[in-house]
């Protein structure tokens, strides 16, 4: 449902869309459509967006913003990012009501990934 005002739709920046597809597939289970080389938009994240072809790239310490991933399995996460060629740039550490770790996509982008923490209250 479309809602007026609301974030609909995001875009990132990609040098290779056959790399981000396969490492976001097999890490967190997105799906994808074509629209010709140098575009890949996505579903199944909580938001659609997509990937465009650019030599640029996103990361908080350059003024981006940072796309937080929910998880109900923070170190399960982690590890399908490593072993997708995804790098860990920000280790696990806790914050108020949860914990995340920060990642590098294979195209430099910064991601994060956060779980709550369940401290009865929910």
């Amino acid at each position: 449902m479309h809602q007026h005002h609301h974030i609909n739709y995001v875009e990132f920046h990609t040098r290779d869309i056959a790399a981000n597809r396969k490492f976001f597939e097999a890490v967190f289970s997105w799906s994808f459509t074509e629209y010709g080389p140098d575009y890949l938009a996505f579903k199944g994240s909580g938001i659609e967006g997509g990937f465009f072809k650019s030599d640029k790239h996103n990361d908080a310490k350059n003024g981006g913003a940072l796309v937080v991933i929910l998880s109900d399995d923070l170190e399960a996460s982690q590890q399908a990012v490593e072993s997708n060629g995804g790098k860990v740039i920000v280790p696990i550490f806790s914050f108020p009501g949860g914990r995340r770790f920060h990642f590098s996509d294979p195209n430099n982008n910064e991601w994060a990934v956060w779980s709550l923490v369940d401290d009865g209250t929910h």
